[in-house]
């Protein structure tokens, strides 16, 4: 949920014309592409396990080489279907896929999509794809910071179910209604029978700035244990000049406290990254975040204030060639309480190191 090319925040052009009855059909195509990104990553408190913390799911192993998402992937498209598959591994999808069972564990795209309207631009797509909620996907390379924010790992990279779009004749609207198995759910929790919903609202107003609103209904629980939650995602991106991108987020959701309903537990999580492109070849980029979950409805604490986590980090990016990102980043966190663990103390602050290269072949 959220795609950005590495140096220049990528918007979609309002200079399209509405299709008109003449149009040739688009000829079917099959294409193939892959991607791949190792990283190396240093964290200063140095966990014993190698792991960082449960909060943190790419880019998530310390001291040590590895793949943080690598995949390939078949698309076909005709003039009114269009159809998606890719399959992955990485240290990526063994933190986010956790819970699916068995080969789902390692589809990271597979959906299918017909054209409902020959003049209107109606789609509907159904399986598995990338979520409709934030500016931050699983492919690093098309976001404007080398790790993902608190609140991009803590919300759905992917979501299973159909979704209905709509992309208005001047390209400046695109609307979309989905049908979801649950938050970030292939197979769907036992127990529960209830289907989560979502929207999604993003409007163009000028060729370099977009302006999103997605949503989810849904629990996440089985019906034993019901607790309805409520989650509203909006951000803007926009490039300010031909060097400078800024783009501006923030996440709310609230969660019933019981089953009964009796009152609601909320999270927020407000995040700003300002990016500079020196040239086609180099760019560095600053990011300030925070995130607040005191009742513990995505990320749990002990501590009696809850989860409450300030960010910063900085990263340079190097491209050699068009298909390869070399990237380097610094990043500290700073939390109200002790939050993380040194020598087998709790404290306040975790500070790491993260060096990747990513590559692409379309």
């Amino acid at each position: 949920m959220k795609k950005m090319l590495p140096f220049v925040l990528l918007f979609f052009s309002g200079e399209g014309q509405a299709q008109t009855e003449n149009k040739e059909p688009q000829p079917p195509a099959i294409s193939f592409s892959a991607y791949l990104e190792t990283y190396f990553q240093y964290t200063f408190n140095k966990p014993g396990d190698n792991n960082r913390p449960v909060f943190v799911y790419s880019h998530n192993r310390h001291n040590e080489f590895n793949l943080n998402l690598g995949f390939v992937k078949a698309a076909y498209s005709a003039d009114r279907v269009r159809a998606n598959l890719a399959l992955a591994a990485g240290t990526y999808m063994n933190a986010n896929y956790a819970a699916e069972p068995g080969v789902l564990k390692n589809i990271f795209e597979a959906n299918a999509g017909v054209k409902l309207s020959q003049r209107k631009e109606l789609w509907l797509d159904a399986g598995i794809f990338s979520s409709h909620i934030g500016f931050e996907s699983a492919t690093s390379k098309d976001c404007p910071t080398l790790t993902r924010s608190i609140l991009a790992d803590n919300s759905p990279y992917y979501e299973a179910g159909a979704k209905l779009t709509y992309l208005s004749p001047n390209k400046k609207w695109t609307i979309s209604a989905l049908a979801l198995n649950g938050w970030q759910r292939i197979q769907r929790v036992a127990g529960n029978p209830m289907i989560s919903t979502g929207t999604q609202v993003q409007f163009r107003p000028t060729e370099n700035t977009v302006i999103n609103y997605s949503s989810f209904f849904g629990t996440d629980k089985p019906d034993s244990a019901r607790l309805f939650r409520t989650f509203h995602n909006l951000y803007t991106q926009t490039n300010l000049s031909e060097n400078w991108g800024l783009i501006l987020g923030l996440d709310i959701g609230t969660e019933d406290r019981s089953v009964n309903g009796s009152g609601v537990n909320t999270w927020f999580a407000p995040v700003g990254i300002l990016k500079y492109s020196l040239n086609d070849q180099w760019s560095i980029a600053g990011r300030y975040e925070y995130y607040a979950d005191e009742n513990g409805v995505i990320i749990s604490s002990t501590q009696p204030g809850g989860f409450k986590i300030a960010g910063l980090s900085f990263n340079v990016d190097h491209k050699p060639t068009d298909n390869m990102l070399m990237r380097l980043e610094f990043r500290h966190l700073q939390g109200q309480e002790p939050q993380f663990i040194r020598d087998n103390q709790p404290v306040k602050t975790e500070s790491f190191l993260t060096a990747s290269m990513a590559i692409s072949f379309e």
